[in-house]
C-alpha cells in the first residue's frame, strides 16, 4: 500500500470502495499510476472527462478564463454564464438555463422547479413526482428519496416525502398514479445508468409523455449521465422523439470540473424567479467556459462517431465466450457477463484496462473521442477477461 493510499485511509471519509490503484497523471484515453503503469480508460471518471484527460483545447480554454477571474458572485452578469446558456438553449429547444455544481444539484433544482410551477398553477393539490423503481438521481436526501432503488432508502431517515416509484415499462400502473390528480411531474432516466443500464423503450417512453401532457404533469429528464454526446445525440430525448418540459445534466458537461444545469422548458421558462433558487458556485466562469469548450465541440460528425464507436463495441463483443448481451446507446455500454461484473473489473485493472460497474454488468463509458486503436485493444482486453 502507497503512502498515498494509506493517509486516505486515515484522513478521508471512507465512502468509497476504492480499488488499490493512484491515478496521478493521463493523456486522452490513456491514464498513468504512481509506478507509471499505463491503462486504457473506458471509464471517463463515471462519464466525466469528455475528451479525456488533460485535453489541449480545453485546457486552454480553461486556462485561459483562469487568467481573467475565477469567481464572481451570481449578482452580478459574467460572459462564459451567458455564451454557455444561449448555446444550451439552442442545441437543445430549452428555453432557459440554471447552472449548479452536479447532478445532485440539477435534479434538486429540476424537483424545485416542478413543484413550484404546480404550486403556482394548482395551489398544493400537486405535490408528488412519480420517478421509476431502478432509478438513480442523487445523494442528497431529496435526490435519494427520487431514487427508485430501495437500498439507499435506509439510514437516513426521515427521506423527503413526495415521491412515489412506478415499474418501468408498466403503463397502467403510470395511469392509476397520475389519474390521482396529485402529480406535479414524471421524472425519468431514459437509460438507468446506476440501476444497470436499463433502457427505456421507445413505445413506453411515448405513452408516458403522451398521459403526462394530456394531464398537464411535467416530463422532466434525467440526462446527468445520457447527456453530452454519451448516447450519440446531444441529449439522449432526441433519441425518442421528445421535448421535456425539464432537463438535469451535469457529469460530462465540463469535461472534468464540477457543474451540472438544469434546462427549463417553455411551460416552466419564468417558474423560478428571483430569491426561489441559488447557488454560490454554480455557473463558476472557470467551469462555465470549460463546459463551453466542451458544448461547442460536440458537432454531428463526432456524434456520428460516438454513434459508430458504441456499434462497433456492440459487434466486438456480442458472442464472445462469457459474454451473454450487451446493451445501451453510443458510448454508454452495459455488458452481461458470466462472471461477476466486479471480478472482470479488477482482472480487466490488473492488465491496464479501467472499466466500471453497473449493477450486474461491466459498464463503459470511454472518451468520446477515444481513438479507435485504443478502442480495439481495450476490448480485446475485456474480452479475455470475461471468458
Amino acid at each position: 500500500m502507497s503512502n498515498i493510499q494509506q493517509q486516505d485511509k486515515q484522513y478521508i471519509a471512507n465512502t468509497y470502495a476504492r480499488y488499490e490503484v493512484c491515478f496521478t497523471h493521463g493523456a486522452g484515453a490513456l491514464l498513468y499510476d504512481e509506478a507509471g503503469k499505463e491503462y486504457i480508460d473506458l471509464g471517463a471518471g463515471i462519464a466525466v472527462n469528455t475528451f479525456g484527460a488533460a485535453d489541449a483545447q480545453w485546457k486552454a480554454a480553461v486556462s485561459a478564463q483562469l487568467d481573467r477571474l475565477q469567481h464572481i458572485s451570481n449578482l452580478y452578469y459574467t460572459e462564459p454564464q451567458v455564451q454557455l446558456a444561449k448555446l444550451l438553449c439552442e442545441r437543445s429547444g430549452m428555453k432557459r438555463v440554471f447552472f449548479g455544481n452536479s447532478g445532485a444539484e440539477a435534479n434538486e433544482c429540476a424537483i424545485k422547479a416542478a413543484r413550484k410551477y404546480a404550486d403556482d398553477k394548482y395551489q398544493g393539490a400537486r405535490q408528488t413526482i412519480v420517478t421509476l423503481n431502478h432509478s438513480f438521481h442523487g445523494r442528497t436526501l431529496t435526490t435519494l428519496s427520487a431514487t427508485g432503488q430501495a437500498q439507499f432508502h435506509q439510514h437516513f431517515h426521515p427521506f423527503t416525502p413526495g415521491f412515489v416509484h412506478a415499474e418501468p415499462g408498466d403503463l397502467a400502473e403510470l395511469q392509476t398514479l397520475f389519474d390521482r390528480g396529485n402529480v406535479a411531474a414524471l421524472m425519468i432516466e431514459l437509460i438507468q445508468g446506476e440501476g444497470g443500464l436499463n433502457v427505456l423503450t421507445q413505445d413506453y417512453v411515448q405513452a408516458a409523455a403522451k398521459l403526462a401532457a394530456e394531464r398537464d404533469i411535467l416530463l422532466i429528464v434525467d440526462e446527468v449521465q445520457t447527456g453530452n454526446g454519451r448516447t450519440g445525440k446531444l441529449y439522449c430525448f432526441e433519441h425518442y422523439g421528445l421535448q421535456p418540459d425539464i432537463v438535469s445534466t451535469a457529469k460530462g458537461l465540463a469535461g472534468g470540473l464540477p457543474f451540472g444545469a438544469t434546462l427549463l422548458g417553455e411551460k416552466v421558462q419564468d417558474t423560478l424567479s428571483a430569491g426561489t433558487h441559488g447557488s454560490t458556485f454554480g455557473g463558476n466562469p472557470i467551469a462555465a467556459a470549460g463546459a463551453y469548450n466542451i458544448l461547442s465541440r460536440l458537432d454531428d460528425a463526432l456524434l456520428d462517431e460516438v454513434t459508430e464507436k458504441g456499434a462497433f463495441i456492440e459487434r466486438t463483443l456480442m458472442g464472445k465466450p462469457g459474454i451473454q448481451s450487451v446493451c445501451g446507446m453510443g458510448l454508454m455500454r452495459g455488458i452481461e457477463t458470466e462472471k461477476p461484473a466486479a471480478e472482470i473489473v479488477k482482472a480487466c485493472l490488473a492488465k491496464g484496462l479501467v472499466v466500471l460497474t453497473a449493477k450486474n454488468k461491466v459498464r463503459l463509458l470511454p472518451p468520446l473521442n477515444i481513438p479507435m486503436d485504443l478502442l480495439e485493444k481495450g476490448l480485446a482486453v475485456l474480452a479475455e477477461a470475461c471468458a
